[in-house]
């Protein structure tokens, strides 16, 4: 599309979208999805800044700002890279316009009930650089400090228009929102810690394709309450439709989709589909797939943990579109993920690059 790119950064296991475009004013924009994992902005073992730093290093020499931070959900591998950034460059905060960001203190103020302390997010900043000595602040109180937050709830109700641009949220509700505040515990009790995951890479995707085809695999969605929380939209530009679905489950994206009028037969069209949670399998059904009308996956992640993505989704997307076509951020893992009898089946149905 003319004056737009959207590229997904390498962030490891994790998420890190940089959109940028000119609105209707032709005005260069640029909205940030997520940080992904300390080693977007800087990787401390090598000593070697990531493409998250060369891009906000990019947006800052042309003069242009992030119009639009949004911070999906405060799982590791979408806010590293953000905590890494804001506490590596004191000036990062004056290149950023907006925040959305659903903090723990906000959601207990919203529901006027207690705070859940596992949500707070740390942030180590240089409290007096002649001495040297680290502050641990919270990460919404810099936001907050910065004047860089409006602390405005976000929803599946919120929809954002302006300036030739509309983003129209799908989820969290309000009721997901709630079971994140008080279920929600720090690195125990939720599927995204306590669940074991084997690579499914080496199975044949043929086989998982017909099993899809014929409903022999039963779906078990994804339970973990912080993926729940994700915050996901579509993004309009210029009459183009993207789909970004972080890392949430199905159900909830599909139910908002039917509110807004789409279905099996009226689906939406989108020019790219961000696949929910890096490929993993219980973030995505055939219901969400036979909604969404696109030929363009696109799968984030390194695959260095969780076996992501899996292969069993990739069947799945092919059973419903045989015309789909993968887009990977790392190469090795499009390479590893399918065998040299998927690439051949890939000539006569799915493509990837």
């Amino acid at each position: 599309m003319k004056n737009m790119n959207i590229k997904f950064i390498k962030a490891l296991k994790g998420d890190c979208i940089l959109i940028a475009f000119e609105d209707s004013n032709h005005v260069p924009k640029n909205i940030l999805i997520d940080g992904g994992m300390d080693e977007a902005y800087y990787d401390s073992s090598s000593n070697l800044h990531g493409e998250l730093k060369n891009e906000i290093d990019q947006i800052r020499n042309k003069r242009e700002n992030i119009d639009l931070l949004v911070l999906t959900h405060i799982d590791n591998d979408h806010i590293c890279g953000l905590l890494k950034w804001f506490e590596m460059d004191n000036k990062a905060h004056l290149l950023i316009k907006n925040v959305w960001f659903n903090s723990g203190k906000l959601i207990a103020e919203y529901f006027n009930e207690p705070e859940n302390q596992d949500l707070s997010v740390g942030l180590n900043i240089f409290k007096d650089s002649n001495t040297g000595v680290h502050e641990a602040i919270e990460f919404e109180k810099y936001l907050i400090d910065k004047k860089i937050w409006e602390r405005t709830i976000v929803t599946q109700n919120t929809i954002l228009e302006e300036d030739g641009i509309k983003i129209q949220v799908l989820s969290p509700s309000e009721a997901q929102l709630k079971k994140l505040l008080r279920e929600y515990k720090a690195k125990t009790g939720d599927d995204a810690y306590t669940s074991g995951h084997v690579k499914d890479w080496s199975e044949d995707l043929e086989s998982f394709i017909q099993e899809e085809k014929k409903g022999d695999f039963s779906f078990k969605q994804d339970s973990s309450v912080k993926n729940g929380s994700s915050i996901t939209f579509i993004l309009t530009i210029q009459e183009k439709n993207f789909l970004f679905l972080a890392d949430s489950p199905p159900k909830e994206i599909v139910k908002s989709l039917k509110k807004l009028g789409y279905s099996e037969e009226i689906p939406l069209k989108v020019e790219l589909f961000k696949v929910s949670h890096h490929g993993s399998k219980g973030n995505t059904h055939k219901g969400l797939l036979q909604i969404i009308k696109t030929d363009n996956y696109v799968i984030s992640t390194d695959s260095s943990s969780y076996g992501h993505p899996d292969k069993r989704v990739l069947a799945r997307i092919i059973s419903v579109n045989p015309r789909a076509t993968f887009h990977f951020n790392y190469k090795h893992v499009r390479d590893g993920v399918f065998s040299k009898k998927d690439f051949s089946y890939f000539m006569t149905f799915g493509h990837s690059d």
